[in-house]
């Protein structure tokens, strides 16, 4: 991967190493993570604007909508419906959280694509591991294990509804990036071979040696 590539799955992977506590209630990592949340959504969907064949005056409307809906609508969600160590803390939400990423960047090379979705899902990942190794505690007297263990790798949680929009969440992102993918890969391919074509064309006649 390039560089700048590079630069940016790390950055993203570092961000979605917070997201897991969105759902810890009004404080620093829900403030902050959903504020850059809703500032670099609006960049990531700039190719899918542009793609769109949106003016530049309606991109810059619908960067501030896709801002405003993240910043404050997100956040009221979060602060009214969340519960802690609820379906945020669980596998089902890493993959969505992957699945948005990949809808959101656009790109014509699909790898850059997964490669940038797969570094939001290492982040989320690695803190529901973290989570799970530090609900053990070894003492003088043994090992003592929190009531919060077993609550962060997860495939459901206490709340019937939440796992139920999880997993509608997790079925319909799921076929569309699966489509998505599919059409990317499609273009990708016609233009390589546009490419192949156009270079074979360009190549140089053989010369015609006599004796």
């Amino acid at each position: 991967m390039p560089p700048v590539t590079c630069l940016l799955g790390g950055t993203v992977c570092a961000v979605a190493g917070m997201l897991p506590d969105l759902d810890s209630g009004p404080g620093v990592p829900m403030r902050e993570s959903v504020a850059f949340a809703a500032a670099i959504a609006p960049m990531l969907l700039l190719q899918r604007f542009y793609q769109m064949g949106l003016p530049m005056e309606a991109i810059i409307l619908a960067g501030a909508a896709v801002y405003a809906l993240i910043r404050f609508g997100v956040t009221w969600l979060l602060e009214h419906y969340s519960v802690h160590r609820g379906m945020f803390h669980s596998l089902p939400a890493a993959a969505i959280a992957g699945q948005l990423t990949f809808l959101t960047f656009s790109h014509d090379d699909p790898m850059r694509r997964y490669f940038i979705s797969g570094g939001v899902v290492l982040g989320f990942l690695t803190h529901l591991v973290l989570d799970e190794i530090w609900s053990v505690r070894l003492g003088l007297f043994g090992t003592k294990v929190k009531k919060a263990f077993g609550t962060a790798l997860k495939f459901h949680g206490p709340v019937l509804w939440s796992n139920i929009v999880a997993y509608v969440l997790l079925i319909a992102l799921g076929l569309i990036a699966a489509s998505d993918a599919a059409r990317t890969e499609r273009m990708s391919m016609a233009r390589q071979q546009m490419e192949q074509a156009r270079s074979y064309q360009t190549m140089p006649a053989p010369y015609n040696y006599r004796r």
